[in-house]
């Protein structure tokens, strides 16, 4: 007889969970701005905006990120570096566990093209979920920013998952 297989939903982080660096970083050096650092501390000092959220404000608004385009995006997810393990990981996911099957997803507050260039080939685009931003047709500027995934956010992607997929919150890991 066999043992019903147990399906859970394993959502992580991007920045410096399955990468060794912070997107935001990578962007900046891309781009060329060198005070990257010290602009995250002076948002999070204003509590302007929520923890994670920092990288979507200044492609927004700084006028060292206002000329930010999906390429942009795209090539700095390209230059992140990746955990090497990190397909064996979702390979071994993929494949079940001991009885149980696992939904990889990836939450992220890094823009979406960063982390779905990043992990091109490795985990499906439909199973990445970042920060997605609105682009003017013409010039291909950010023009707003649709949906953050960060603080709150976070918990709102990954319980719209859960109930997607029909998996109870004691089969959740984050």
């Amino acid at each position: 007889m066999r043992t019903p297989t147990r399906h859970y939903l394993l959502a992580s982080d991007f920045d410096q969970t399955l990468s060794f660096n912070d997107s935001g970083h990578v962007l900046a050096e891309l781009l060329g701005v060198r005070d990257f650092e010290h602009k995250v501390a002076g948002l999070a000092r204003t509590n302007l905006v929520q923890q994670g959220g920092e990288l979507a404000y200044l492609i927004r608004h700084d006028p060292d990120f206002r000329g930010v385009r999906r390429e942009h995006l795209a090539e700095a997810g390209r230059r992140v570096r990746l955990k090497a393990a990190l397909p064996t990981l979702v390979q071994s996911l993929r494949d079940g566990i001991g009885g149980c099957r696992f939904s990889f997803f990836v939450v992220s507050a890094a823009p979406r093209e960063v982390v779905v260039s990043a992990l091109e080939g490795i985990v499906p685009p439909e199973n990445i979920h970042g920060t997605e931003f609105d682009y003017d047709p013409h010039s291909g500027e950010v023009r707003a920013i649709t949906r953050v995934a960060a603080g709150y956010g976070k918990v709102a992607v990954i319980d719209d998952l859960s109930q997607r997929l029909g998996i109870v919150s004691d089969r959740v890991i984050y």
